[in-house]
């Protein structure tokens, strides 16, 4: 018998604290679908963060209904033990299994769910679940639903009504636990470590590839179970594509090079963004850009505190990053007239940064009653500033084309500041140059 490496006291916990907001409901969380391409080519399968976060469960078609203050409280459904299966696809706990080591109340057979979830929601008065996210069990859930209201005769109670559980769950998980936070900072430590690594690794003539095989062994070396998204490993003016995801070419000599990698450690996630020289050393012009969005970034590491609202950072990004246009010539004109026409967003196109933690864009709010909500202690996100000027860009100055620059760092709020969980990533030019190629 296989044993859960979790401490499902964790997760009963989180549990319990999520169904004191719905007593009187049931909240239905089902399990990310598989991933299966071509029949027999089967994807390693990550389950869906809500999922995990309340039952620490990995296995595919699975559901959990929670039902607070009601008996049972805690029901899942999931696949049966098949030994033919098993011979295939791996060890199964089966709904027994699932019972006795998850902590869960009761739990069935997935082929049930139609038969025994009507039971159970019959008793509720409505239901938190996400619809959207997985559309054939959406169809599964509706039909449950008419079930229900089947039961119900005629009463005049019509179809249970639906609130969406992510917005229930992320307020949960958007403001981390210590358990959480050992886990995200050991997340961030991996990823540093094999920036450092890719940085080492680094020089002219190696391949984007290369690269990020240097970053994914890394990874896996160090306890990670996978990356947290696809790494970019953007090198020249790739580095103006925000998303590129080749990771083919070669690294030429004079040019820089974007990696944007984070790993996944027991289902947290670092998210770090380095630029470097790929010989090691930074050109005037590359220097300028450089120093212009670490400048940036530390004003606003430097300005997260309780109480400062997030959007504040946003806003703060933007007008910080539209001084550093206009001194380096990219933009021109009056700053206010330039941000109300939105002209910075040809060299920054994204925002500041985003809640981390179990997805690489975490849940949770960032408004709450239409208003931009205040930084919380032990809350989690990035600050990723950057300038993207691309080769082909005739307004720019030609020194600075193909010049594309983000730094990216993963921050806690504190009681009094921040904490920069990423920092064994170096990013000051002259750490840079120290370690790029010394391997």
């Amino acid at each position: 018998m296989r044993k859960p490496i979790y401490d499902m006291n964790i997760f009963s916990e989180r549990r319990r604290l999520v169904g004191q907001e719905i007593f009187g409901s049931a909240l239905v969380v089902a399990s990310h679908p598989e991933h299966i391409r071509n029949h027999d080519v089967h994807f390693p399968y990550r389950q869906d963060s809500n999922l995990f976060y309340l039952t620490g469960w990995e296995e595919p078609e699975s559901v959990l209904i929670l039902r607070p203050g009601l008996n049972p409280e805690a029901v899942m459904f999931v696949r049966r033990r098949d030994p033919e299966r098993e011979t295939w696809d791996g060890f199964r706990y089966g709904p027994e299994g699932c019972e006795r080591e998850f902590k869960i109340d009761k739990c069935y057979a997935i082929d049930e769910f139609e038969k025994v979830a009507p039971v159970l929601l019959k008793e509720v008065d409505r239901v938190y679940y996400r619809l959207g996210k997985n559309r054939d069990f959406d169809e599964r859930l509706q039909t449950v639903l008419d079930s229900v209201k089947q039961m119900q005769g005629r009463t005049g109670i019509g179809l249970l009504p639906i609130y969406d559980a992510d917005t229930l769950i992320g307020e949960k998980r958007l403001v981390k636990s210590e358990y959480e936070l050992t886990q995200l900072r050991e997340a961030c430590e991996i990823s540093a470590q094999a920036h450092l690594a890719a940085m080492r690794f680094t020089r002219p003539g190696v391949n984007e590839r290369q690269v990020q095989g240097v970053l994914a062994h890394q990874f896996f070396m160090r306890g990670s179970a996978r990356e947290g998204y696809h790494s970019i490993v953007a090198s020249g003016n790739s580095a103006t594509t925000l998303h590129y995801n080749f990771n083919d070419q070669v690294c030429r000599d004079g040019d820089l090079l974007l990696i944007d990698a984070g790993a996944e450690y027991n289902y947290y996630t670092g998210d770090i963004t380095r630029t470097f020289p790929v010989n090691g050393k930074f050109t005037d012009e590359q220097a300028r850009v450089y120093e212009a969005v670490l400048k940036v970034q530390k004003d606003i590491l430097d300005f997260v505190k309780p109480g400062v609202v997030f959007k504040e950072l946003h806003d703060m990004g933007t007008s910080l990053l539209t001084d550093a246009m206009l001194e380096l010539g990219l933009l021109s004109g009056r700053k206010e007239d330039l941000i109300q026409a939105m002209a910075q967003k040809k060299y920054y196109p994204h925002g500041i940064g985003h809640w981390l933690g179990m997805d690489v864009h975490d849940a949770g709010l960032y408004f709450k009653k239409g208003e931009p909500r205040p930084l919380e202690p032990n809350m989690c996100f990035t600050v990723e500033p950057g300038i993207y000027i691309p080769a082909d860009d005739s307004s720019a100055p030609a020194k600075y084309r193909g010049i594309g620059i983000r730094i990216e760092d993963n921050i806690r709020v504190t009681s009094t500041g921040s904490e920069n969980m990423t920092s064994s990533a170096p990013k000051e030019i002259a750490d840079l140059e120290k370690v790029v190629g010394q391997n």
